[in-house]
C-alpha cells in the first residue's frame, strides 16, 4: 500500500493556518472631519394634564448639642430619682459631684460601684426606669454589653456606674476633687 502524502499547511508567525480571508486591507485615505454645529435641543414640551411639581420636603434641623436650661427643681428631681433607683438597687459607694457653674455637661454627676457586670447593668436598667417615669426623655446608655463601666445620661444627670476595680483604675473622683491622687 501506497501512503499519501500530506502537505504540510503554511504557517504564519502566530502559528494559525493562513486562510484566504485573512488578507489585509488597506483602509481609504481619511478625510480631515469637518466641525458641525448641532441645533440646540429644545426641552420636551410637558403634557397638557402633567400633575405640578410637589417641593421637596424640607429638612428638619439636626437636634442641638447645646443643653437647654431645665425649669428649676428638674436637676434635683432627677437626681433624688437616681439616687433612689441605686440605693434600691444595692450600688455601693455613691458619691454625687455639684456641677453647676463649673460645667455645661450636666448640673450633677453620679459615681457609683456595682459588685458585677449583671449589677452594673441592672443599675442602668433602674436608672433609665425612673427616669423614663419622671416623663423626662429616655437617658442614654453606653457600655452596658460589656458592664464594666457603664454611663447613663441623663441630660442634666450623668450617672457612671464601675466595677470595684475599674473604678480604682481610672480614679475619676480625681478629676473633681473629692478623693487625694493616688500614688
Amino acid at each position: 500500500m501506497a501512503k499519501a502524502r500530506l502537505k504540510p499547511a503554511r504557517k504564519t508567525g502566530s502559528g494559525k493556518k493562513k486562510s484566504p480571508k485573512s488578507k489585509i486591507r488597506k483602509s481609504p485615505k481619511k478625510t480631515k472631519a469637518r466641525a458641525v454645529k448641532k441645533p440646540a435641543r429644545k426641552p420636551a414640551a410637558k403634557p397638557r394634564n402633567a400633575a405640578p411639581k410637589k417641593p421637596a420636603p424640607k429638612k428638619l434641623a439636626a437636634p442641638s448639642r447645646q443643653r437647654t436650661a431645665s425649669p428649676a427643681g428638674v436637676p434635683e428631681q432627677l437626681r433624688d430619682l437616681a439616687l433612689r433607683a441605686l440605693d434600691g438597687r444595692k450600688a455601693e459607694n455613691v458619691m454625687t459631684v455639684d456641677l453647676r457653674g463649673r460645667s455645661a455637661i450636666a448640673d450633677y454627676l453620679i459615681i457609683a460601684t456595682g459588685r458585677s457586670s449583671r449589677q452594673i447593668a441592672a443599675l442602668a436598667d433602674g436608672v433609665r426606669e425612673v427616669v423614663m417615669k419622671s416623663g423626662s426623655p429616655p437617658p442614654r446608655i453606653e457600655g452596658k454589653q460589656q458592664g464594666d463601666w457603664v454611663l447613663v445620661d441623663a441630660g442634666d444627670v450623668i450617672v457612671h456606674l464601675f466595677r470595684p476595680e475599674v473604678r480604682h483604675f481610672y480614679n475619676i473622683e480625681t478629676i473633681y476633687g473629692l478623693a487625694p491622687p493616688r500614688d
